[in-house]
């Protein structure tokens, strides 16, 4: 049993370092001691992801939200939404081996470098949402780099990676893990900021969980670095506290 249990432990991903290091960020590469909260796939003590914010079945409203002030980068329309009850209709494409959800005339991305890397995002709940799928979408698959110096929000983590980078330091975290899109919580949301937990399912079935911090910065959302000591990724043993939400 033992030999069992350590082998579905080697081939998941959400215990692989490549895995941990890319999830992890730069907290990755200036804090060795982050506390990660890892368990093997299908444990009954698994912890369960934290209870969603707000799931009723239709949006709620927040007047401070029709605030125009520091609009899209791109023009996309923001909204008066502060919750996401239900999965949005979603078109998906690729970015290199993972799923992404696209709407760039309403949620976004707004705009796509010619590296294939996306950004401008609408100023709402789901905008929200695409921001974080297409930030670890690249993340993931190559453009960690790109990811630091255009998607991070200003702080002194996003200063170390920059620095790390200039340095020549690896901030890719090794291979690009093969995981899938299967759910999402919002945690919170407003227009400013936001907190969006993702539920990613490996190509073995594994299943894990990775929250993100987002920030509205210069018209766009981004990422919000997380100071070291902080654990941002989980292993979960069902979706059953996620809103499903799959491109595959």
């Amino acid at each position: 049993m033992s030999q069992s249990a350590e082998s579905t432990t080697e081939s998941n991903p959400f215990t692989k370092p490549g895995f941990i290091i890319a999830a992890a960020l730069v907290v990755a590469l200036i804090a060795a001691t982050m506390v990660i909260f890892l368990l093997s796939k299908g444990q009954d003590n698994a912890q369960p992801a934290p209870a969603p914010a707000e799931t009723s079945g239709s949006a709620t409203v927040s007047p401070s939200a029709s605030a125009g002030a520091n609009k899209s980068v791109c023009g996309l329309p923001g909204s008066s939404e502060s919750a996401l009850g239900t999965a949005p209709q979603s078109k998906w494409e690729l970015l290199g081996t993972m799923a992404v959800p696209a709407e760039p005339s309403t949620a976004g991305p707004g705009k796509v470098g010619r590296d294939g890397l996306r950004s401008c995002f609408a100023q709402s709940p789901t905008g929200a949402l695409y921001a974080t799928a297409n930030i670890w979408a690249a993340s993931f698959n190559g453009h960690a780099k790109q990811v630091y110096l255009e998607l991070a929000a200003d702080s002194p983590s996003r200063d170390k990676a920059v620095q790390a980078i200039r340095e020549g330091k690896d901030v890719g975290g090794g291979a690009s893990p093969k995981v899938q899109i299967a759910g999402f919580i919002i945690h919170s949301y407003s227009p400013e900021a936001a907190v969006v937990e993702l539920a990613l399912k490996s190509n073995d079935g594994g299943l894990g969980a990775l929250s993100t911090s987002l920030l509205w910065e210069n018209g766009d959302w981004k990422l919000d670095m997380p100071a070291a000591g902080g654990g941002t990724v989980r292993q979960i043993s069902d979706l059953s506290l996620f809103i499903p939400w799959a491109g595959v």
